[in-house]
């Protein structure tokens, strides 16, 4: 989950941990790949906020296995 855009090359992204295990980190934006679901949060939430922002749907839908294609 984007958490906050940093400038036009990286964002700060987090699982949160708890979720998926992605600890909160900068990232390039050329590594990831968007999904259509989006989670409204503000600009630097903590992970604890940003879990009760997510609804069930939301943690049903990031518990599926990503298919990843080459």
């Amino acid at each position: 989950m984007i958490v906050e855009v940093i400038d036009k090359n990286f964002v700060l992204v987090t699982g949160p941990k708890k979720v998926n295990g992605v600890k909160r980190r900068r990232v390039n934006v050329n590594h990831i790949e968007p999904t259509e679901k989006t989670v409204k949060v503000r600009k630097g939430e903590s992970d604890e906020e940003i879990l009760k922002a997510l609804d069930e749907e939301t943690m049903n839908y990031l518990r599926e296995p990503v298919k990843i294609t080459l």
